[in-house]
């Protein structure tokens, strides 16, 4: 029996695993006590690892589709001949209608996949890769950049004296424990979130907030702490740029109207603000939820000038800068190659009609979407889908699924059937995170772990060695490796060492840097905190955060609202990874159905009995779900489950993708988050029936 030191690749939190191996095959996953990321904590997903490595139904062979699109009917072929097919139908596409009409598209295979991806787009000559990116991740991404220049991690070891948690939950699972271990330390904690969740039961104050609101609250709490004198003068005067204009900006938020908007009492909203401004060092650690909606960029960049005008930014204890690794990181443009791709397509990209900030570099999936049907603003006839589920996590899901049955050809790479696999052409049996080596570095703080590869299962290739051998067929070699070492010691190559090496040092991590804005000043055109950001107003975009009122919302329809008065929200279960994990039979014990959270008190008016399948509907059709009665939620809100398919019925019936699916009821038309395109998701008009 060995031990190997590894990370596990289910999710984007990095955490350090140990893999007990016996005889060339895992049997054992544990916390790794000695990894900075979760000193040997592990969520429930990362220790069904082995149930999914093993699992009967992963795909373990190419499939070629027999009969009609949708019959779940499949032939085994060679790798050979998959990627003969594969190359021969996108290079027929690109010779017939120009390499934009193929797009790629990745999804929950985060890591530096997402690169090799990019890296093979922009060498075949299309701009259009798509990702999930502008509804998670990239609008705290840069919504903090284009703040203060930094996108900063919780100073947790200080530790800080008060924790805002802010539609955030276990997605984290080491960040999750940090923040119960500085509240048994005394430090003050904020809750803010629709439900309560079981931090929430522990906090302070707990804010049940109208879903979609965030930036009107974040503004709120901005209007108390200035209008009362709470902000950092010192800091603000020294190092932020626009606080006048902020200031005046802000007396459209009174907590009255703020109130009105969020369904937060006035006296919540100055209290919280005026505990979290007066309770030093703090930080806030924010969650996904707030990016699904209209408001995305925006609510991070008024969290931020939270941040900045406490002056918790790069203290002990509050939001921390970190140095940067000496490594590049998955944008890079060495190893994306982004300029191979000309400026006239890139000119062309879908979506770019938009306007969206030039830092949004992706083909926008309801744009995508949308061409497929459509053929507007030019068609779209192929597709390559890199462990993406676009059935059940793309909006207005009945349509998605018209734009995939009108394909001419699809492609997905997965490491199980699903519903969207059941409708390629070829489906490729990727490998899991056990079975390669890459190097893990975390979007949320500057750390690289090594992932090892421990387990080989039957004709399972990484997403790097099916782009390796796609690059080889249409004579693209020159630019990818044999195997993903070779691109591994790339990225190494700036510390002088290659991946073999990097097995024996395991870890990389990036300092932490304490007030560094005073000998270096802040990443910003202006050197400060950009409160007032010109950049933006310089792009046609917002330079404050403005609230707008999401689309098919209680006051932004009201006639709407007539006929579907409550508001739908969602949030994704701990036991599984978006739309992952349906099939893992200790995680599915744990939540075995989808359930739609109601008030008992509304339950009453409508008729409903607590375990009975109920519809929810919207404009755009309706699902069934479970209701499952919760005193804590809002009686004028129902929270409603996340991306559920049900591998038991098999892909004849394409999993029942239909049955319980949210993204049947959400839209995917404008408007959009201005910046980045975030589609709103949460926060709509619905209403709930037997």
């Amino acid at each position: 029996m060995k031990v190997v030191r590894s990370t596990c690749g289910f999710c984007y939190a990095g955490c350090g695993i140990l893999v007990h191996v016996d005889n060339g095959k895992p049997v054992k996953i544990e916390g790794d006590p000695e990894s900075p990321v979760n000193k040997g904590l592990l969520c429930e997903k990362a220790l069904a690892s082995l149930e999914y490595l093993y699992h009967p139904e992963r795909l373990r062979y190419p499939l070629k589709r027999k009969g009609n699109r949708g019959e779940g009917k499949w032939q085994r072929i060679s790798w050979d001949e998959a990627l003969d097919i594969v190359y021969e139908r996108l290079q027929a596409t690109k010779e017939a209608s120009g390499p934009e009409s193929v797009v790629f598209i990745h999804g929950a295979a985060k890591g530096l996949q997402e690169a090799y991806l990019r890296r093979f787009t922009n060498v075949f000559g299309t701009p259009n890769l798509a990702s999930m990116g502008h509804v998670c991740f990239l609008p705290r991404k840069f919504g903090s950049m284009m703040t203060f220049g930094y996108n900063p991690s919780a100073d947790y070891d200080y530790p800080p004296r008060c924790i805002v948690v802010w539609a955030s939950y276990k997605s984290k699972i080491a960040e999750y424990q940090k923040t119960l271990d500085a509240r048994k330390n005394g430090a003050k904690l904020i809750v803010i979130d629709p439900r309560k969740t079981e931090l929430a039961r522990q906090a302070d104050t707990w804010v049940r907030l109208r879903p979609g609101t965030d930036l009107a609250l974040a503004l709120g709490m901005i209007n108390v702490i200035i209008k009362e004198g709470l902000y950092d003068k010192p800091f603000v005067d020294e190092w932020t740029a626009g606080f006048d204009q902020l200031k005046e900006h802000v007396k459209d938020y009174p907590p009255e109207r703020v109130e009105e908007i969020t369904w937060v009492e006035k006296g919540t909203i100055e209290d919280m603000a005026r505990a979290y401004a007066n309770t030093s060092p703090a930080c806030i650690q924010m969650g996904n939820a707030f990016e699904h909606t209209i408001n995305s960029f925006q609510t991070v960049r008024a969290i931020s000038i939270l941040k900045a005008l406490t002056g918790n930014l790069s203290v002990p204890g509050g939001e921390v800068f970190r140095e940067p690794l000496p490594i590049p990181d998955r944008y890079a443009p060495e190893l994306t190659l982004d300029h191979m791709l000309p400026q006239e397509k890139r000119r062309v990209r879908l979506g770019s009609d938009h306007r969206f900030a030039p830092f949004y570099q992706y083909g926008h999936p309801p744009a995508i979407i949308r061409a497929m049907v459509e053929g507007k603003p030019y068609p779209v006839h192929t597709a390559y889908v890199q462990g993406a589920n676009l059935l059940m996590t793309y909006p207005n899901a009945k349509k998605v699924f018209e734009a995939l049955m009108g394909l001419d050809f699809l492609v997905v790479a997965d490491l199980f059937m699903t519903p969207t696999a059941a409708l390629a052409d070829i489906v490729l049996p990727a490998a899991s995170y056990l079975e390669f080596d890459s190097i893990v570095n975390p979007p949320y703080y500057p750390i690289a772990q090594v992932q090892q590869k421990v387990a080989e299962l039957d004709e399972c290739w990484s997403d790097f060695k099916i782009l390796n051998e796609m690059a080889k067929k249409m004579d693209l070699g020159e630019y990818f490796w044999e195997d993903e070492c070779g691109f591994l010691d790339v990225i190494l190559k700036p510390i002088g060492i290659d991946f073999d090496e990097f097995r024996e040092r395991e870890t990389l991590s990036g300092d932490k840097e304490y007030y560094h804005h005073k000998l270096k000043g802040f990443a910003t055109a202006s050197g400060k905190v950009e409160l007032f950001s010109d950049r933006l107003r310089e792009w046609g975009l917002d330079p404050l955060p403005a609230y707008y009122e999401p689309p098919e919302a209680p006051y932004g329809d009201p006639e709407l609202a007539k006929e579907y008065p409550l508001t739908l929200t969602s949030w994704k279960s701990e036991y599984y990874r978006h739309s992952g994990h349906r099939h893992i039979k200790a995680l599915r014990e744990y939540h075995p159905e989808p359930l739609v959270y109601i008030h008992p008190d509304t339950a009453t008016e409508l008729g409903i009995t607590e375990g009975n399948w109920v519809w929810i509907a919207t404009k755009r059709g309706r699902i069934k779900q479970k209701a499952a009665f919760s005193e804590d939620i809002n009686p004028r809100v129902v929270g409603v489950d996340y991306a559920w398919w049900f591998p038991e019925m098999g892909a004849d019936q394409l999993y029942g993708w239909r049955e319980s699916n949210i993204n049947i009821l959400t839209d995917d038309n404008p408007p959009y988050n201005r910046e980045l395109g975030s589609t709103n998701l949460r926060g709509i008009l619905c209403r709930v029936y037997t």
